[in-house]
């Protein structure tokens, strides 16, 4: 169930996506923090965000549309007051980092590299909801390119968030790990709308938001799929895991680990229900490592 990552090990692949885990201390007295493979942070900015306009949540036919706007502390307050908190979990926390350009992102891996309760970095690339984000996570040559620069900040695990509104994931991916990236995380939430047909206007402010939930499975199942066979590091799988089964979806569709999203609302113990269940399949099923899960499908 271990996993290496950048030189360091994950000691199972079942961690909880950024931006629905919060910081760890919302759900720690409700689950065993040991259990979490990986507790992806709530996204970090340069200066603090008081996110988008209220409504930011509508629930859809097997899904969740938001649009949070990445609101956050901003990295001082992350400094001072998360920090410290993620130095006592018993799991490796992994930093989100969200930057409107090159600079900004470079400035919170440089801030952030020394830091002991930082394991590792994902860096957004892809929320639909903040503007310019979609330009690095969508343009092979700026993935690459900011790829490269955090590399050579950072020693830690560098793994890149990619998005699913793109023409083809897979350029996206080889040019992350030309970069020097680690991993990948795919993916990020699919652009979406909700309309209220009697006032006729998007339900959201903002307009559009980021769709998840086991409505997109099937798209982060085929993307993984895609991306596991395109590049030769670690892929994480997310989008739409309620139960081990979707988990192990991914897995066989090549991932070499996953993270629990939108599913954390619904239960807040799923990141243990998945990870028991994962190793319960491997040894029903005689799949001595993770990357025995791989050779199943062509």
């Amino acid at each position: 169930m271990e996993l290496a990552i950048g030189g360091k090990t994950l000691r199972n692949p079942v961690g909880v996506a950024s931006g629905t885990f919060g910081y760890g201390s919302e759900y720690e007295e409700l689950i065993d923090l040991s259990k979490v493979g990986a507790l992806f942070a709530k996204s970090v900015s340069v200066s603090s965000r008081h996110g988008n306009e209220v409504p930011r949540l509508v629930e859809t036919p097997a899904g969740l549309l938001n649009s949070i706007g990445l609101a956050n502390v901003g990295i001082e307050r992350y400094i001072s007051e998360k920090l410290p908190f993620f130095e006592t979990l018993p799991c490796p926390v992994v930093s989100n980092v969200a930057g409107s350009n090159e600079d900004e992102f470079a400035d919170l891996v440089g801030l952030l590299e020394q830091k002991p309760g930082v394991w590792g970095f994902e860096i957004n690339l892809s929320c639909p909801n903040v503007e310019h984000g979609l330009a690095y996570g969508t343009d092979p040559k700026s993935v690459e390119t900011l790829t490269g620069r955090l590399r050579a900040i950072t020693t830690k695990p560098l793994i890149i968030k990619l998005t699913p509104n793109v023409t083809d994931i897979g350029e996206i991916a080889r040019a992350a790990e030309a970069g020097g990236a680690d991993a990948l995380s795919c993916i990020n939430t699919v652009i979406g709308m909700v309309i209220d047909i009697e006032a006729k206007k998007p339900v959201l402010p903002a307009g559009t938001g980021g769709l998840s939930g086991p409505a997109i499975r099937p798209v982060g199942v085929a993307a993984v799929y895609r991306v596991a066979r395109t590049v030769k590091v670690p892929v994480f799988g997310i989008g739409g895991i309620l139960e081990p089964s979707d988990a192990i979806q991914y897995l066989l569709a090549g991932a070499s680990a996953v993270q629990v999203g939108t599913g954390n609302f619904v239960d807040p113990s799923l990141v243990e229900r998945v990870a028991a269940g994962i190793a319960e399949y491997a040894q029903r099923e005689n799949i001595k490592s993770i990357t025995d899960f791989h050779s199943f499908i062509d």
